[in-house]
């Protein structure tokens, strides 16, 4: 354990800036956006275990080879071990931690309650979609749409974009807000969140939110695409940019001009061994703090 608290640190700085930076800016994500949202789960997770994980092997050390041994120690009472740095260490480790989870279920409970709200709001003033179960039409002249995720999730879109977008466009519209839902993305940037409102100042944490934000998004067009196509999208997305269109589910800009980008001229896919790669990346990057913890 007396090396491994160093390296979990190296490792740990090195996904909270250097390595998010180079994600953040890298154009093959792009490519797969699936791939590269699963990669920024796992340096995300990969990193904050990696930090932690230094502190307490670091505080821990003269316990044991590892935290099985440690652990062992703790509840056989060997704590006064322990020298005053270490328990400092332990110390601002438990801190950090304790913020991270606090600023976590904090965030949560503020979207809950800012959810139920819209819920409510929007059950007196739209109407129900007959064509979309599930979906209300809000009475606004702007082409507008988004979606409210939760147990009961909501598809939005306005009156302008019933009157502004074709059938085609429409369904594009739905399916897009539809992807967010059915996979979730309000939670896939929770933890980014929650790890920029911890550690602040840190320029790789906050290109992760933004890139995490666009990818999502870039995750619902493909969705969307498959549906009608990259011109009918195209339309739509044009149509609908600047309006409330993703700000339900997340807090951050859409990418509105580096999707229609991609739209108009998509990249083509990553071929099969670059995605694969991708995949083995990720549980490759959860495994090495893991193993070095053990």
């Amino acid at each position: 354990m007396t090396w491994a608290w160093p390296v979990l640190l190296v490792l740990g700085v090195a996904l909270a800036d250097p390595v998010s930076r180079w994600l953040a800016a890298a154009c093959w994500t792009h490519r797969d956006p699936v791939g590269a949202l699963l990669l920024w789960q796992a340096v995300g997770l990969a990193g904050g275990l990696a930090l932690l994980g230094a502190g307490v092997t670091a505080a821990l050390a003269p316990l044991g080879d590892g935290l099985w041994d440690a652990a062992g120690a703790v509840l056989d009472g060997r704590l006064a071990e322990l020298d005053a740095w270490r328990w400092v260490v332990l110390a601002i480790t438990v801190v950090i931690a304790a913020r991270l989870l606090g600023v976590l279920a904090v965030v949560g409970v503020r979207t809950l309650r800012a959810r139920r709200r819209h819920r409510g709001l929007l059950d007196v003033l739209a109407t129900p979609w007959p064509a979309v179960p599930g979906a209300l039409v809000l009475d606004h002249p702007v082409p507008v749409a988004y979606c409210l995720p939760g147990p009961k999730s909501r598809v939005v879109v306005s009156r302008g974009a019933l009157t502004t977008l074709e059938r085609t466009e429409l369904s594009a519209v739905l399916a897009h807000e539809q992807a967010h839902l059915r996979e979730r993305h309000d939670l896939v940037v929770l933890p980014f969140v929650a790890w920029g409102a911890t550690v602040r100042g840190v320029p790789g944490l906050t290109a992760a939110q933004r890139a995490v934000a666009a990818l999502i998004e870039m995750r619902a067009d493909d969705v969307a695409a498959r549906e009608v196509g990259d011109e009918a999208l195209g339309r739509a997305l044009q149509a609908v940019s600047g309006g409330a269109h993703g700000a339900t589910h997340t807090v951050f800009t859409a990418a509105t001009e580096q999707r229609l980008a991609r739209v108009h001229d998509r990249p083509p896919p990553l071929p099969l061994a670059a995605r694969v790669a991708v995949r083995l990346a990720a549980l490759l990057l959860l495994a090495v703090p893991t193993a070095l913890l053990l």
